[in-house]
């Protein structure tokens, strides 16, 4: 990325570099962009040497190239994540630097009711049970980046093959091994 950036006469005194990354800190980490996503935090930078100075302003301004290391979630895009809440209308699933709400319509093909106080979602037909603690696989349905949402949002579904815990996941895959050994 590329900017310019205000370096104050308080890190005069310090290193060009450490005082633009300092400030790009300030301005750029745990910034959401749609462009970007969540910006989770500044990795180095190239400052100019030479900056410029403004009539009325102490500080220099210096132009600077820098990374960033984002998590731009993308629609359709399977992550990976660890069930960190349950409530009444779903599971608040950890993925990257956010979390993803994981609706109770978007858990499996079966009535489910949550526990809040045991932090579960149970099935009821077939008893496999969500608990805060446990990791699955998703597949992102919604993205909302925009620039009013703190937090943003991200809505995320297990409710296709080989998405779930991880233990439904090789209850799936046992399935099907079986079931191509008797095709044979």
């Amino acid at each position: 990325m590329v900017d310019v950036v205000r370096i104050p006469p308080n890190l005069f005194g310090s290193a060009l570099r450490n005082a633009a990354i300092s400030t790009l800190k300030n301005k750029y980490e745990f910034v959401i962009t749609q462009e970007l996503g969540y910006i989770i935090m500044i990795l180095d930078a190239n400052v100019d040497g030479m900056g410029k100075m403004v009539s009325g302003d102490a500080g220099t301004f210096h132009k600077v190239e820098f990374e960033a290391l984002t998590f731009l979630p993308k629609i359709n895009e399977i992550v990976h994540g660890e069930i960190v809440d349950i409530t009444d209308f779903g599971a608040f699933v950890r993925i990257g630097p956010t979390d993803a709400l994981l609706h109770l319509s978007q858990v499996m093909d079966d009535y489910l009711k949550s526990d809040v106080k045991a932090g579960m979602i149970i099935a009821n037909q077939s008893g496999r049970t969500l608990r805060v603690g446990s990791t699955l696989r998703s597949r992102i349905t919604a993205v909302s980046l925009s620039k009013g949402a703190a937090m943003g949002k991200i809505g995320i579904t297990c409710r296709q093959p080989f998405l779930g815990t991880d233990e439904w996941i090789k209850e799936e895959i046992d399935k099907s091994s079986d079931q191509s050994e008797v095709k044979k």
